[in-house]
């Protein structure tokens, strides 16, 4: 298997290295693999509005040691009273003095604070009621470009709509300044992506899966260059397209299934798995 990018002069055969990649999601998309995973918060809920709030929550906290991330996407549900939709639904983010909200503004993980919080939870309750929910918002933008690009920049513009401090900016990524988007990528991968084996959800119909763009991080992006899958050194929007075309040429249905490929080697492997 041969791939060419605007940046390589000549083919490149990956048929090695799809291998090993195709070989590791069969070891890593598992469902034991949620153990460890932020995933494992919306896999609580059975309710389509729990698991889609619970997700971009949880999602949105999702830098850092992963069990600080777990323990604070469940201390938050519990403060939702392990309801999300419910609890959005059911209050006010812009009064004081309930216990909740009280609760809420003292909620901290690393640089997302209470305030921060505060907003999200405001702008998830608008889109609920009126903008048809997180999948109508995602699908309306998807279907401006036929693009994840266009769903992350609709939706941004959809979530900020509301007055906000500038300072809730910084914890929703622009993919129009060039950010990877990471978090936000791999909500929509938990979300819309078909997996047999039960990881990811799948609820979302109107975005296929082929359109879904790897959630880089350091370890991804890490395991990518050392495979010779990425040449651009900056974790950016620009490298989640070039990695992303790679992987197409690997699965164009379900190109995100290296996703735990990726990551497995980078976190749990390391440099053995890549030296070989």
């Amino acid at each position: 298997m041969a791939f060419v990018t605007e940046n390589m002069s000549k083919a490149i055969d990956f048929t090695d290295i799809k291998q090993l990649l195709d070989d590791r999601v069969l070891l890593y998309n598992r469902l034991d693999f949620i153990d460890s995973d932020p995933i494992q918060i919306p896999r609580r809920f059975s309710r389509k509005e729990d698991i889609e709030i619970a997700g971009f929550l949880t999602a949105t906290i999702s830098w850092g040691q992963r069990k600080s991330i777990i323990n604070n996407a469940n201390r938050l549900m519990d403060i939702m009273d392990n309801a999300p939709y419910d609890f959005l639904i059911e209050n006010s983010f812009s009064s004081n003095g309930n216990a909740d909200m009280e609760r809420l503004k003292r909620f901290v993980h690393r640089t997302f604070n209470g305030n921060d919080c505060l907003f999200f939870l405001e702008s998830l309750k608008n889109i609920y009621t009126h903008h048809g929910g997180l999948e109508t918002v995602f699908t309306d933008g998807y279907r401006s470009t036929f693009t994840a690009f266009g769903a992350l920049q609709h939706f941004r513009n959809v979530f900020l709509s509301l007055p906000h401090d500038t300072h809730v900016r910084k914890h929703l990524s622009d993919v129009s300044a060039n950010s990877s988007a990471k978090r936000l990528n791999m909500f929509l991968r938990w979300m819309i992506r078909e997996d047999e084996n039960e990881v990811d959800f799948g609820l979302w119909k109107d975005i296929p899966t082929s359109a879904l763009m790897l959630p880089l991080d350091v370890h991804t992006g890490d395991v990518a260059r050392a495979y010779g899958l990425l040449n651009r050194k900056l974790n950016d929007w620009k490298a989640v397209e070039e990695i992303t075309a790679v992987l197409r040429s690997f699965d164009a249905v379900d190109p995100i299934k290296y996703d735990f490929a990726l990551f497995g080697i980078g976190v749990f492997e390391g440099k053995e798995t890549i030296g070989q």
